[in-house]
């Protein structure tokens, strides 16, 4: 089976989608096939990968070429989901484009939530939807590895998309805020395993839903400021916080002492820094930030910063590998 990888956070804004970005090329760097999953309504993903006119072409193609497209006939009542629509980004990377139409699909994943109690076969279906979108377009690109984008909130359409999903990598900003939104995934992701394990076994024979395992694999910092090699104290202050509240919050572990500092800590799967103008350039070229040459901008100091960037992130790749329990097709060759 497939793995499927969430990326999520509650708090937006602390760079979740760039960093599952950046991760997808460096794992097809790597040799895998990797595919992208653009399950958050805001499709930002999906504007990373592609541009606007191809996007505009894929949501008004008949059949709306989208994760949204591929559920819809199910929402509607007309038929199971679709065949998913894959976009090929190179060859080994493909994505399934995501849809602003998706945020419609709340409340029928809300009402499906209790619906399941009943072992509604419906309900199941609902809820099962994006991991069924999910595998069959793994199955026809061939993928080894399913990277999910997901919002940044605590709804119905994150519920559905989190039981998908196998491990989950917490993308965190070293301030107030996004330790707060720590504090609220921990619990939250608990009590949606919980409630799923209750609901499961109540599925009709036959019908594939997923496990919903949900494990946190780690988090990774984002976007701290650095000097001279060192993280600066503005951002130092929470940054150090950040393993007592992942064990106690998103672990549930609780009282632990003498924790390490989060650039010691062993759930810290990586501190990426702000790489600045390297991210405007790497929007515009629709390159990570790695694979950026000078036909793009990339000339001068800006070189030895992709360079840099290219060896950070196939550090990170390799520890997130590691902790899914996964290895890169030419990792060892």
């Amino acid at each position: 089976m497939t793995p499927v990888i969430a990326f999520f956070n509650n708090k937006g804004g602390v760079g979740k989608t760039t960093l599952l970005y950046h991760l997808a090329w460096m794992l097809e760097e790597l040799g895998m096939r990797v595919l992208a999953v653009d399950l958050d309504p805001q499709a930002n993903l999906t504007s990373a990968f592609i541009d606007d006119d191809t996007v505009e072409k894929l949501w008004a193609a008949s059949d709306r070429r989208t994760v949204y497209g591929a559920i819809a006939p199910l929402l509607e009542g007309v038929g199971g989901v679709a065949t998913p629509y894959i976009h090929e980004v190179v060859p080994g990377l493909n994505l399934v484009p995501g849809d602003l139409l998706l945020a419609g699909a709340e409340q029928e994943l809300s009402t499906a939530w209790p619906n399941a109690v009943d072992g509604n076969p419906r309900a199941f279906r609902v809820l099962s939807a994006f991991s069924t979108v999910a595998l069959l377009a793994a199955e026809a690109c061939a993928a080894q590895i399913i990277l999910a984008d997901v919002g940044p909130n605590l709804g119905a359409i994150n519920r559905a998309a989190l039981i998908a999903c196998d491990k989950v990598i917490v993308p965190v900003a070293p301030d107030l805020y996004s330790l707060q939104g720590l504090r609220n995934l921990g619990p939250t992701l608990r009590t949606w395993r919980s409630e799923w394990n209750t609901r499961r076994p109540l599925a009709p024979l036959g019908l594939d839903v997923p496990p919903g395992t949900m494990d946190p694999a780690g988090y990774v910092v984002l976007q701290h400021g650095v000097r001279l090699d060192r993280v600066v104290g503005a951002y130092d202050r929470w940054l150090q916080q950040v393993p007592a509240v992942y064990r106690n919050d998103v672990l549930g572990a609780g009282g632990e002492l003498d924790l390490p500092s989060a650039e010691l800590d062993p759930y810290c799967l990586g501190l990426v820094k702000h790489y600045h103008s390297l991210i405007p350039m790497g929007q515009e070229a629709r390159r990570p930030v790695f694979l950026l040459r000078s036909a793009d901008g990339a000339i001068g100091a800006h070189q030895q910063a992709v360079l840099a960037a290219y060896g950070h992130f196939r550090t990170l790749a390799g520890r997130i590998l590691d902790a899914i329990g996964a290895t890169a097709r030419n990792e060892h060759s």
